[in-house]
């Protein structure tokens, strides 16, 4: 499923990847492996992950330019990028943020911190994948405890039902189409067709007015689904 924030590793050490990846995946968010700056590019346009982590150092393609290539591209552009670095220089670090990396982290570092700096950017993209509430009107979706509350009402939803509502929260207003949501809350290994949207998508909207109030789900025509 996909559901749970992903994160792209890219590093062209096996050994400080594979540490990265064990403890990223302990924490309970899906990985995805590049071993040098070539390969993340191509595995950023096949499965865009939510953030990456991106060692500085490599050969060929550095983590600066795979950075910059990355943050000029509309459709890449917001994708939280934590540089690793084993150069501590203030001028470096400088370098590192201007090119529009998000956050930068200088080796040696402890994982703790290292843990602490990717919830807080997953924090700003995928606010329910780290336990946050989301509100949105009178709706409070809790993605600890899976719990939706409509003003004074408790709304019963599957886990379908569950995830899309937490996709819509996240970005109010943005229109989704089907395909992004199936990818999003289905997961893009499982076939599921288009249609299978459209029925979640009215089961969602049955349970949120089921004890009065407004359909929040507007449909854009020819798009998708969008929230408000």
């Amino acid at each position: 499923m996909s559901h749970e924030a992903h994160v792209l590793v890219v590093d062209d050490e096996a050994a400080q990847r594979e540490m990265l990846v064990y403890n990223i995946e302990a924490e309970g968010y899906r990985t995805s492996r590049a071993e040098n700056g070539e390969d993340a590019l191509v595995a950023v346009a096949e499965d865009p992950p939510d953030v990456i982590v991106l060692d500085w150092m490599m050969p060929r393609l550095s983590g600066i330019e795979v950075c910059r290539r990355l943050k000029v591209k509309p459709e890449t552009r917001d994708i939280p990028v934590i540089m690793l670095s084993a150069r501590s220089e203030e001028v470096d670090k400088v370098r590192g943020l201007e090119t529009g990396a998000d956050d930068y982290v200088v080796k040696p570092y402890s994982v703790t911190e290292l843990m602490a700096r990717l919830r807080a950017q997953l924090r700003r993209v995928r606010p329910a994948t780290v336990g946050q509430l989301l509100t949105y009107d009178d709706i409070v979706l809790d993605s600890e405890t899976h719990r939706v509350t409509r003003g004074e009402d408790s709304i019963k939803l599957g886990p379908t039902e569950f995830r899309l509502l937490s996709t819509f929260m996240e970005k109010p207003g943005r229109v989704w189409s089907r395909d992004q949501l199936l990818d999003r809350v289905w997961g893009r290994d499982v076939y599921v067709d288009t249609r299978t949207v459209d029925v979640h998508v009215g089961r969602l909207r049955k349970a949120l007015t089921k004890a009065g109030g407004g359909d929040p789900v507007r449909t854009v025509r020819g798009a998708g689904y969008a929230l408000g």
